[in-house]
């Protein structure tokens, strides 16, 4: 292609409204303009760079034997009310109605039009297993759309859906797509960290998620790099930093003290002269309506996903003021679990081993001393907490991380979920009727494209893989006016294109200082300069990532960048 018949329309300066680097970036490329919250045009630039990121993804979901799909995005309101999903994805979802009023939506995923399709068609054990994907555009009513396109209110996704008769059948179509999604980001040119994680409204069992560690995430993931431990904060389990101070060992009573004002734990902790970890805080919630009290150690927060895995309720919420005052007969700030005997009390399991610590005393402007779980009153134990800074693995006792990052796939076991709820049965060996186990996978392409624009951008602009760059080397003749340039150049080209390598020639009548500038901004991950050198029969070959250059005879250029860029892609 020739630079001077694209539409690239490159910004110098960083547009105020992007804050991360991959949206700054991919407006200042020309890849990508905004329409309107979390919707956005794909110029020429990132409609070749996706096509690539697809083609990558077609290739390795084929070689599993996935066949490929293209569903509505339009879905009737009956099948997502089958599933019972109808109301749980609540605002999230885009929901209108026909002419005739009948309840419509756009789809955010699609597991009940497949079951739909499996149920209508499969019958025997023999059909299966089938592993069906498709390539779509999915939408979600983001509340806060930002960050580019790694938030937004419609993305196009890899979606893929197995059925197997029994769970050694979805094992192994989990285990081809783990595999497949390994190679896909591995020849996405990414860096990325497999992580245990939850399968939140997706319903299911195992789950695992693709994250790239980025400031721009919105995700967090623990890790433990010696012994590569990974899962994300809400399933991340941890030995807890220890108290700061150790329990007093004595026998004691409970010891009702004042604490006038002091409602948080910050500030009953500084008005008793006592270290937050010898707290405990009360939080009231309400799980499918009905009241259950979380207490935790003063110092750690309550791990939603975990929270509502121990209470096994379908949804919750906090407890309004008025309902907590009613339930306790106090505001918050002066909670605690002695006594109750109206609603069921969890605890952290970092709070099994502890005595004589301090709470709440369900009486506003008072606490309670020496209280011992266990003991002053009996709570369920289970792991509640978020994992924190500090904590330690649980096994071996080495430092956690904990990194800010961008999910960029995501595998579920869903198990009987959607065949139970929508009635997918086949009949077995033995032809009794049976339901199919199922399996959902998901990749993100345009989070592809974002998380290397973030792993590998510099002062420059953006450095994207070979593989997944729109074009893999730009041939840049320093003078427009100077012909034997022009033509070695247009040479270099057709020879780059003959050998498979997909080129841009830069033609136009520009500085040569405005022709690399360019080149590094959109991300070529090569350069070839002709120039001053080319009377000695030589070019300048760049790498973009690296700014590594060498003079290269030009007759071997050719072939020495198409070996280079086929190594990169490995």
């Amino acid at each position: 292609m020739l630079w001077s018949r694209l539409f690239i329309p490159t910004l110098r300066e960083n547009p105020a409204e992007a804050e991360v680097v991959s949206h700054q970036l991919l407006l200042r490329a020309g890849y990508i303009r905004q329409l309107s919250a979390g919707i956005y045009n794909y110029l020429y630039l990132a409609q070749r760079s996706l096509l690539k990121i697809t083609s990558i993804v077609r290739e390795e979901m084929d070689a599993i034997g996935a066949q490929e799909f293209l569903l509505p995005a339009l879905n009737p309101a009956e099948v997502w009310q089958e599933s019972g999903r109808w109301d749980v994805m609540g605002d999230n979802m885009f929901r209108l109605k026909d002419r005739f009023g009948r309840d419509l939506c756009l789809g955010m995923t699609h597991e009940e039009v497949m079951t739909v399709i499996a149920r209508g068609e499969v019958r025997s054990y023999k059909q299966l297993p089938q592993i069906w994907y498709q390539i779509q555009t999915k939408f979600r009513d983001e509340p806060r759309p930002k960050s580019g396109l790694l938030r937004v209110r419609q993305f196009i996704m890899k979606d893929s859906y197995s059925f197997d008769l029994d769970a050694a059948g979805l094992d192994e179509s989990y285990e081809k797509h783990r595999v497949a999604y390994c190679r896909i980001f591995d020849r996405c040119g990414l860096e990325y960290v497999t992580v245990d994680a939850h399968s939140g409204a997706m319903g299911g069992s195992q789950s695992q998620e693709f994250m790239v560690a980025t400031e721009a995430g919105e995700d967090y993931t623990v890790i433990c790099r010696p012994t590569g431990y990974a899962a994300n904060l809400e399933k991340a389990v941890s030995r807890p930093v220890p108290p700061a101070a150790p329990d007093p060992e004595a026998d004691l009573d409970p010891e009702k003290v004042h604490t006038p004002g002091a409602k948080t734990i910050e500030h009953v902790a500084e008005f008793l002269k006592l270290p937050q970890t010898s707290l405990m805080k009360s939080l009231v919630l309400i799980a499918d309506e009905k009241p259950v009290l979380a207490v935790l150690r003063g110092d750690h927060q309550l791990s939603e996903t975990k929270f509502q895995a121990a209470a096994g309720c379908n949804e919750f919420r906090p407890a309004h003021p008025e309902e907590m005052r009613e339930l306790l007969g106090a505001d918050a700030g002066s909670l605690g679990p002695v006594g109750l005997k109206n609603m069921r009390i969890i605890a952290d399991l970092a709070l099994k081993t502890r005595k004589n610590m301090v709470c709440g005393a369900n009486l506003d402007d008072y606490h309670l001393l020496h209280v011992t779980p266990g003991e002053d009153f009996e709570p369920e134990f289970a792991d509640l907490r978020q994992v924190a800074a500090g904590d330690t693995e649980v096994d071996s006792g080495l430092p956690l991380e904990i990194l800010k990052t961008v999910e960029i796939g995501h595998i579920f076991k869903l198990g009987y979920k959607y065949s139970h709820s929508m009635g997918l049965n086949v009949l077995n060996h033995d032809g009794v009727e049976t339901p199919v186990i199922m399996g959902s996978y998901g990749i993100g392409v345009e989070r592809i494209l974002c998380a290397a624009v973030e792993l590998f951008a510099d002062a420059n602009g953006i450095a994207l893989p070979a593989s997944i760059a729109p074009f893999e080397v730009v041939i840049t003749p320093v003078k427009s006016s100077d012909e034997s340039l022009q033509s070695a150049a247009r040479e270099l080209y057709a020879q780059l294109k003959a050998l498979g390598v997909d080129a841009l020639l830069d033609d136009r009548d520009l500085s040569p200082g405005v022709k690399f500038k360019d080149a590094d901004l959109i991300g070529v991950p090569f350069r070839i300069n002709v120039g001053k050198k080319l009377a000695e029969g030589k070019v300048e070959v760049v790498n973009r990532r690296t700014r590594e250059s060498a003079d290269v005879a030009v007759g071997e250029a050719a072939a020495l960048l198409a070996a280079q860029i086929a190594a990169a892609k490995q």
